[in-house]
């Protein structure tokens, strides 16, 4: 799969489907997810209604840059930090992360996008919109959030499965784990 350097030094793994010249459908995942969790069959579907589809791994996730010198965030404290008020020092923002997506779209030379985005890749995709709403032709945040500080946090043993490690190592701890 190609990959594109954006101006910020980040690497971005991506792949498109369907006729560059259809409307842009942006599709960013969630935490940790790769671009494959958009399934290979749902954007041939989608490239097939005139979407010219665009997949991507966030940094951090898959085959785009990594952040090993940051080490592995512990997102429980971090997130019970925040809501107590303390500032979180994160390697790099919800932000940073919405400014790659419309690097994306920038190095593809595309103005303006329906963008979609799942769980993280939702607030991902609404931080888009904030920050560039005329590159947005439309916007689907789906099992996503605000991220409003004044939100309820989730349940802390949801978060505990979510965020914790296999069991078992390897391939089939995580297939088990998910």
């Amino acid at each position: 799969m190609p990959q594109l350097s954006l101006p910020t030094g980040i690497t971005i793994e991506y792949e498109t489907f369907g006729n560059a010249a259809d409307p842009a459908l942006l599709l960013i995942s969630g935490f940790s997810a790769q671009l494959t969790s958009w399934h290979e069959n749902l954007c041939k579907l989608f490239a097939a209604q005139n979407f010219h589809v665009i997949r991507f791994d966030n940094r951090a996730a898959g085959l785009s840059t990594r952040f090993a010198h940051a080490g592995v965030p512990n997102l429980l404290w971090q997130g019970f930090r925040t809501h107590l008020g303390f500032p979180a020092a994160p390697a790099y923002s919800l932000q940073d992360m919405a400014l790659d997506a419309l690097g994306v779209l920038d190095a593809l030379h595309l103005t303006r996008a329906h963008v979609v985005g799942m769980s993280m890749g939702g607030m991902i995709a609404q931080r888009v919109a904030l920050h560039a709403p005329h590159r947005v032709a439309s916007l689907c945040s789906i099992m996503s959030s605000s991220g409003a500080p004044d939100l309820p946090m989730p349940d802390a043993k949801v978060m505990q499965l979510l965020l914790g490690k296999p069991a078992r190592p390897g391939l089939e701890g995580a297939i088990d784990h998910t």
